[in-house]
């Protein structure tokens, strides 16, 4: 229909610093999954704002393993690193409201807080050209309530703890930009994996900050290898690219607790992801933090 939009707003946000590997292709699968169910539109986001970490060509290599996942997304492919004009309006909107200050304290001090800053430079009106900056977080609260594991709470102190939007570095930091972008995009659910649930207060606060709606939000269990080390780029998990994809996609619906029919092991993944479209339930996705296995390398 014309002018339709769905209701249902879902997107997917790999970082192309790396190939895709088993526990993004989870991510990948469980928020595709969860847009296509209620007829809804599922947006593919490069969130390559860290660009010193950005690796040439693996944005390319990420979506065309997406397709061959079987993983079709809704409209163009929005880039982070093209956005910058939009990323410094919103901080100058802070600015100007004096939601933000800078700060000079580096990691080192910050550990010697006991790792979580302690808002010590918010009233010394600091002006530098190398330093991070803060947004207040005067109303970030405790707890909220998740798709999949219902209420959730976070520290007084972690609530508290006054963040960074833009470091010093000059790059506007990811807490800053994920909101702008879900704002931008309409995105109404938000389906990801659980090392990032106690980010999620933050990222509802900013929302309202800016007169937005806040996303539902979702958190999947992490692939593991062992408790507390979860697959991810960083310790150089496998791309799952040259796996047999049928396969992989078997043990991914296995994983998100839909698991196919015993006829439908070795169907092509679009034979499967229909099924489990069909069939899809966040209810039935086991309520774990993290799911160990060696299989995941």
């Amino acid at each position: 229909m014309p002018g339709y939009t769905p209701a249902y707003i879902g997107r997917f946000a790999p970082s192309p610093s790396g190939p895709l590997h088993f526990g993004s292709l989870i991510a990948a699968v469980g928020s595709y999954l969860q847009a296509k169910s209620q007829h809804g539109r599922w947006l593919v986001r490069m969130e390559d704002i860290d660009t010193p970490r950005m690796v040439q060509g693996c944005d390319s290599d990420i979506l065309r393993t997406l397709e061959q996942f079987g993983l079709e997304w809704d409209d163009a492919v929005l880039y982070q690193s093209q956005r910058q004009a939009r990323y410094r309006e919103v901080f100058n909107q802070l600015q100007q409201q004096q939601l933000i200050y800078a700060c000079q304290c580096s990691r080192k001090q910050i550990t010697a807080m006991g790792g979580i800053y302690d808002n010590r430079c918010a009233s010394q009106h600091l002006a530098a050209d190398n330093l991070a900056w803060r947004l207040r977080s005067h109303n970030v609260s405790t707890q909220f309530n998740d798709a999949l594991f219902g209420a959730q709470h976070i520290t007084p102190k972690l609530a508290q703890e006054d963040y960074i939007i833009k470091r010093r570095d000059g790059l506007f930091a990811y807490q800053l930009v994920v909101v702008v972008d879900d704002i931008d995009q309409g995105v109404t659910e938000v389906i990801r994996g659980a090392d990032l649930l106690e980010m999620t207060p933050r990222q509802q606060a900013l929302c309202s900050l800016l007169g937005a709606p806040q996303p539902r939000y979702g958190h999947l269990p992490l692939a593991v290898l062992q408790p507390g080390f979860k697959l991810s780029k960083q310790n150089h998990a496998a791309a799952i690219s040259q796996w047999p994809a049928v396969e992989v996609m078997y043990k991914v619906l296995c994983f998100l607790g839909h698991p196919p029919p015993a006829e439908l092991k070795q169907a092509p993944v679009a034979e499967q992801l229909n099924l489990a479209i069909s069939q899809w339930q966040l209810a039935k996705v086991p309520l774990q933090m993290e799911i160990c296995s060696t299989e995941f390398r």
